[in-house]
């Protein structure tokens, strides 16, 4: 058997191993012993020989490849790292990376995914959705709400705190409803499918804001102080981030706190010094409570060494002396309370840090965290509100509208945009139980949220695009009867906050992703940054040999899946869907091939490269 032909078999069994993501160590010990039985019956041949003892020589002699391969590929990794603010780093880290891991890592275990539990309501929360929610919905006149009074009627604003719709996630303990994340985001996309001005005033004390920051980091004093308030209503929190100057760049706010002392109820204690100008806050012209983020600076060294600790978040009630609500913003017309909150020079105590003054700097881990959660629930339950409405009403509207002796649903082009709303509220509501399905499993999906809020606020402004396409006239008139122009006219809304749809296409769905579900970039990164430079060469060449494992294993199968258009991918269901998941798996493994090829040759530079990312 000639050299080249044992050269060709071996390739094979490399390739084989390759798209099975064998281990390194497995690859060489099997080659070893398919070379040795081909020597044995057909003769010697020395090129498989050679690249076979090249590899395992390197790979077994790691004190020598750590001198001739690490060293250099360490340093030069280490000047590719574009820079990165501690805003930037504590962001790229936050939350966590979930099922996406699979996607971005081009082996998706399809098993996986369609093991997790299927989120489902418990009878109380079911109930709640059937009785008190019906209600709440019953109270409420979108027309009335948002053209004639701009607000709520009173008796649906007691109601709402009454019934508990503003502690949904307070456990019962402070006397909240205890509702899981499905629950929370069922009963805002009911809301919602009535009146969004009162789907956000319910959503907002019960996503990012003082309630899920005092759960999750607040002392037990703080939460014994504002639980209960919060849970019954006598409590109406907002929380302060967006700026005047910054907006999804929220790291660069300029709101300051300076560590100093002051007087509060007739004592000297030491506190902050805030000046703050808020602007865009939910609920701030009727908030009790003030959750604000600001940077933290001790000049004169009051705490410790540090001077600049970065960004905090405290707790002021909005009746403290200094604290201004200024006029009532009206976002696109919506009627849900918005508006700006300024202080200057109001003094805090210390432990109106949530937290504690242990929790000093910390904030902004803190609220990307969060955000992480609460993005996964309150913009897809709007986005699946619009589109459930949608859905429904226009397919009837196409049933009982009339044109040229027929009903307008007969039309072949309104059966398209009819098509498109149904897959799309079909793809909304599987991926709003997804998501919400996640925080359920105790998962921070930091990634997974931004997909989904960019697709989904999208989508929804697709549906109601094509459903007041259908109505053409009948939807363009502001009236009583008018069901889709406060929806059209509130997408923009959603596509707007929780991260600008821009700034999260283009930066955090591909720029975090890639990197945090990367399996060794961001350990990479992090090896590459080590203040002990031994320790961080050491874990450095234990990983960058992997990821030229990994980035072999990725050609292979991209090539592998690609000329056989799919077919030897794995598919875990033989149904008329296999082929799909065959296809998702092979566009899935050229994304992973991609993405590391750029991330190679772009290096620091694909942090600006915009239009690629997204």
């Amino acid at each position: 058997m000639s050299t080249l032909v044992q050269s060709l078999i071996a390739l094979a069994l490399v390739w084989v191993f390759a798209y099975r993501r064998a281990r390194m160590s497995t690859i060489l010990v099997s080659v070893l012993v398919l070379l040795l039985a081909m020597t044995f019956y057909a003769g010697f041949a020395w090129l498989p020989w050679l690249l076979l003892l090249l590899v395992g020589f390197f790979y077994i002699a790691t004190d020598l490849r750590m001198q001739l391969m690490t060293q250099p590929l360490y340093k030069f990794f280490r000047s590719l790292l574009p820079p990165m603010n501690r805003a930037e780093m504590e962001a790229l880290e936050a939350g966590d990376v979930w099922w996406e891991v699979e996607l971005f890592q081009g082996d998706p275990d399809w098993d996986e995914l369609l093991n997790y539990p299927k989120p489902e309501l418990t009878e109380a929360e079911q109930a709640f959705l059937d009785n008190e929610t019906e209600t709440l919905c019953g109270m409420l006149d979108d027309w009335q709400i948002v053209q004639i009074d701009k607000d709520m009627s009173p008796q649906a604003w007691q109601y709402m705190k009454d019934a508990g719709f503003l502690g949904m996630i307070i456990p019962k303990e402070y006397g909240g409803l205890g509702f899981s994340a499905i629950a929370h985001s069922s009963i805002v996309t009911k809301l919602a499918t009535k009146s969004s001005s009162a789907a956000v005033t319910a959503m907002v004390p019960n996503s990012l804001g003082p309630a899920e920051l005092l759960l999750k980091y607040g002392t037990d004093e703080q939460r014994q102080r504002y639980l209960p308030g919060l849970a019954n209503g006598s409590e109406i929190p907002c929380f302060g981030l967006t700026s005047p100057e910054a907006g999804s760049d929220a790291g660069s706010i300029i709101d300051a706190g300076i560590v100093c002392k002051g007087e509060y109820n007739g004592k000297e204690c030491l506190g902050l010094s805030l000046t703050w100008n808020k602007r865009y806050i939910t609920l701030a012209p009727v908030a009790t409570v003030l959750g604000l983020a600001f940077k933290m600076f001790d000049p004169d060294r009051l705490l410790g060494d540090e001077a600049e600790l970065g960004i905090t978040v405290a707790l002021i009630p909005t009746d403290h002396p200094g604290v201004v609500h200024g006029n009532r913003h009206i976002p696109m017309g919506m009627a849900f309370m918005n508006g700006p909150t300024q202080g200057t020079d109001v003094f805090i105590p210390l432990d109106w840090i949530i937290g504690g003054p242990d929790y000093a700097g910390k904030g902004w881990q803190m609220l990307v965290d969060c955000l992480s959660e609460g993005r996964a629930i309150s913009l897809p339950a709007l986005s699946t509100a619009i589109a459930k409405v949608c859905y429904r009403l226009t397919g009837a509207y196409s049933r009982i509208r009339t044109q040229f002796n027929m009903p307008i649903g007969n039309f072949e082009g309104i059966e398209e945009a009819l098509a498109r709303i149904a897959g799309y509220a079909y793809q909304l509501e599987a991926s709003r139980v997804m998501t919400a399905g996640a925080v359920d499993l105790h998962i921070k999906p930091s990634v997974v949220s931004a997909i989904a809020k960019y697709h989904m606020t999208e989508n929804a402004r697709k549906v109601v695009q094509d459903a007041m396409d259908v109505h053409g006239g009948r939807g363009l008139i502001l009236g009583p009867s008018n069901y889709l122009a406060y929806a059209y006219m509130s997408v923009p809304i959603a596509i707007t906050v929780e991260g600008a749809n821009i700034l999260t296409l283009n930066l955090i769905i591909f720029g975090q992703g890639a990197i945090r579900c990367h399996p060794f970039i961001f350990r990479e990164m992090q090896a590459a940054q080590d203040s002990d430079s031994e320790a961080g060469l050491k874990e450095f060449d234990s990983l960058i040999f992997r990821h030229a494992g990994y980035c072999f294993s990725n050609f292979v199968r991209t090539l592998s899946l690609s000329l056989t258009f799919g077919i030897v991918a794995r598919a875990p269901v033989r149904d008329a869907t296999a082929k799909h998941y065959r296809q998702i798996t092979r566009m899935s493994s050229s994304l992973a091939l991609v993405s590391d090829i750029s991330m190679m040759l772009l290096s620091g530079a694909l942090k600006r490269k915009e239009r690629l990312s997204s």
